[in-house]
């Protein structure tokens, strides 16, 4: 494991029960979670401690297609819940499906949702990030993630 630690947040206009619902909805996962460009499908979601999911992204865009961790244009990654506290925080182990060394391990991402008025504070931390997965690629999925939450809590 790299060790690194990379961050992303956001205010959105939505209560913390509004958001966290976001958060463990398997269809809305589905349909917010991924970067543009991207498609996803979840299955075998189980909310509980020690429950989770696995997740599929296929990139949309032939060009990114190599970029794939899993296949040539998928990505896999199988979500453990770690911690689950309703309406404040969510800590996951996401492990991608690789044979790839620089995508091997368990990635913690803590999702810390904080009220503040009439809005919502989300912020990520994912801890122990694979080295090859690269930085500022990352911080641009998880922000482009977080913009696409804001949206989809604004049409629920």
């Amino acid at each position: 494991m790299s060790g690194r630690v990379d961050r992303a947040s956001k205010t959105i206009h939505a209560s913390a029960s509004v958001i966290y619902r976001a958060l463990v909805d398997p269809d809305g996962l589905a349909k917010w979670l991924p970067p543009k460009g991207m498609t996803a499908t979840i299955d075998n979601f189980d909310l509980r401690q020690e429950g989770g999911y696995r997740m599929s992204l296929s990139y949309d865009d032939p060009e990114r297609a190599q970029s794939g961790k899993t296949e040539t244009n998928m990505d896999v990654v199988d979500v453990i819940f770690a911690k689950i506290v309703p309406d404040r925080e969510i800590v996951q182990m996401a492990t991608f499906q690789s044979d790839d060394p620089a995508f091997a391990g368990a990635m913690t991402m803590t999702w810390t949702l904080t009220s503040n008025n009439d809005a919502t504070e989300v912020t990520i931390i994912a801890e122990d990030v694979p080295s090859g997965i690269k930085e500022s690629d990352h911080i641009d999925g998880m922000t482009a993630s977080l913009d696409n939450l804001a949206e989809f809590v604004a049409r629920a």
